[in-house]
């Protein structure tokens, strides 16, 4: 009986916190000007939805990628207190392969070269 009356007061706080957040949140009737890229008063010049080159979502995703890789290095070199020489050789020289392997793959395919 306990966890019925838990249950049901929690459907009913929930429904009163959604009910509410949608009467707060109710957008007035949507304005051209508010949806719209601001651009210091004057109208689009363009169209506010320009295409990227997908040049430069790859530079991003190379960018993401070495910014993984270096902060998965920085623990290597405060392992070298904990593990033997050896080991520590072995995993430095593992994920610096790894990296230098993805450096090479990425040039191969041209996806660093900025001119085509």
């Amino acid at each position: 009986m306990l966890m019925i009356k838990s249950l049901s007061m929690t459907v009913f706080i929930l429904t009163l916190l959604i009910t509410a957040s949608f009467l707060i949140s109710k957008k007035s009737i949507l304005d051209v000007n508010k949806s719209s890229p601001f651009e210091c008063g004057f109208k689009n010049f363009s169209s506010s939805r320009m295409s990227f080159s997908i040049h430069f979502f790859m530079i991003a995703i190379i960018f993401l990628m070495f910014d993984i890789e270096i902060a998965i290095m920085l623990p290597i070199f405060v392992s070298i207190k904990i593990m033997k020489i050896y080991q520590w050789t072995i995993a430095s020289m593992l994920i610096t392969m790894i990296i230098t392997y993805g450096l090479y793959h990425e040039w191969i395919n041209g996806v660093i070269e900025w001119a085509k």
